[in-house]
């Protein structure tokens, strides 16, 4: 029997699935743009996008065709060889930020654990300790030594954690001052903290880093998957606070959906590195590195930035102007469309209200409500969502 309602196949998953999602209890069937759809027909606007993965939303032209073309002709051979669409796609990172080397994984998780093993193997050529320093209220990942440079709630039950993993408060250069030193491999910071609660990092603590690490000869790690691929309006978040890390992690909207990651690195760094250190099966794998380079020739584009810029300054206004009128919102925080609402109390019923009006966000850090839609995202789709959501704040303050 072919399951056709929401109910039937979120039954199926609790069966089958390790229960590791609390997940809402729609099953989606596809997507255009800023829509999906589920398996029952009904319609609703996406403003999580993947959890800023669909940075062009849902089947994009330019990426089904990139897929669709290269999967007619090399799909995966493994690491071996080498690929026209892997080093174009290298090239192409090099070239957009600045950096020299790349290494491809498959997720993010993937391309922070990958960045720490570059940056201790550095570390340990230079006579150095392997401690990474990370920030408080940050999230990199699922895996041991991701989550061992995270929050304490993500590392119980997991013991023994790796060690060397030091946590300073975010936004605090006094703190850093004190924790970094000539002992130090590595510090790991996210420009904006999204799972954290979408907290920007100041210019004047990016830019204290880069010195202190400069300093102690510490090399400086920015983790972009969330905050990357044009989800700021820059292609790089960096590129806001005039900060060059020794490191950059991407994953998300790299790929518009295909699983695809990065580690990028100087040539200081890369100089460590030997054939063997590290490496991957499926990570540059010639379908996803497609996927990559369409994503990144479609968001490289003058008048898309200034497209996606003037709607992101539009929405950011208004999300001020509900602030100024309703005291359920506490602050908008956040940069382009990634941006965080921060209410008072828990957000989590605020979210699934709009999930019964059709509209899917996230519920983050407690008190916070993360938009980050596709950046293809059109004014009337975003006046929609300005429309419900006031509604359903008046209905709170009542």
């Amino acid at each position: 029997m072919k399951e056709t309602t929401n109910k039937q196949l979120f039954e199926r998953d609790l069966e089958s699935y390790l229960p590791t999602f609390k997940r809402f209890p729609l099953a989606i069937e596809k997507g255009e743009g800023a829509t999906v759809w589920d398996v029952e027909g009904n319609k609703y606007l996406d403003m999580l996008a993947g959890i800023a993965v669909n940075n062009l939303g849902h089947c994009h032209p330019a990426i089904s065709k990139a897929i669709s073309e290269q999967s007619k002709k090399l799909m995966h051979i493994s690491n071996f060889f080498v690929s026209r669409p892997q080093v174009e796609l290298s090239e192409k990172l090099i070239e957009l930020s600045g950096l020299s080397r790349v290494f491809l994984t498959n997720s993010g998780a993937e391309s922070v654990e990958g960045a720490i093993k570059i940056a201790r193997k550095y570390a340990h050529s230079k006579g150095r300790t392997g401690e990474i320093v990370f920030m408080d209220n940050a999230f990199h990942g699922r895996t041991l030594a991701t989550i061992a440079a995270g929050k304490k709630n993500y590392q119980r039950g997991f013991g023994p954690i790796p060690t060397a993993f030091t946590p300073i408060d975010f936004n605090n250069l006094e703190e850093a001052e004190k924790a970094i030193s000539t002992k130090t491999a590595a510090v790991i910071v996210e420009p904006i903290q999204g799972e954290g609660g979408v907290n920007p990092a100041t210019t004047e603590f990016l830019k204290g880093l880069r010195e202190i690490c400069d300093k102690t000869g510490t090399l400086l790690i920015f983790d972009e998957i969330q905050c990357g691929i044009g989800r700021t309006c820059k292609m790089f978040a960096k590129d806001h606070f005039g900060v060059q890390p020794d490191i950059l992690t991407l994953a998300k909207g790299l790929g518009s959906g295909m699983p695809v990651g990065a580690v990028l690195c100087n040539d200081k760094v890369s100089g460590a590195i030997e054939p063997g250190d590290h490496g991957t099966t499926f990570g540059g794998n010639p379908l996803a590195c497609a996927a990559a380079i369409a994503t990144l020739q479609t968001i490289n584009d003058h008048q898309f930035i200034k497209d996606i810029e003037k709607k992101a300054a539009w929405f950011n206004g208004k999300l001020e102007d509900l602030k100024n009128r309703f005291k359920s919102i506490v602050e908008v925080r956040g940069k382009g469309f990634m941006l965080g609402v921060v209410v008072e109390g828990e957000s989590k019923p605020l979210v699934m209200e709009l999930l019964d009006h059709h509209i899917i966000a996230n519920a983050t850090a407690g008190n916070v409500i993360r938009l980050v839609p596709p950046l293809t995202i059109s004014q009337d789709e975003l006046s929609h969502f300005l429309k419900v959501f006031e509604e359903i704040l008046k209905k709170h303050e009542k």
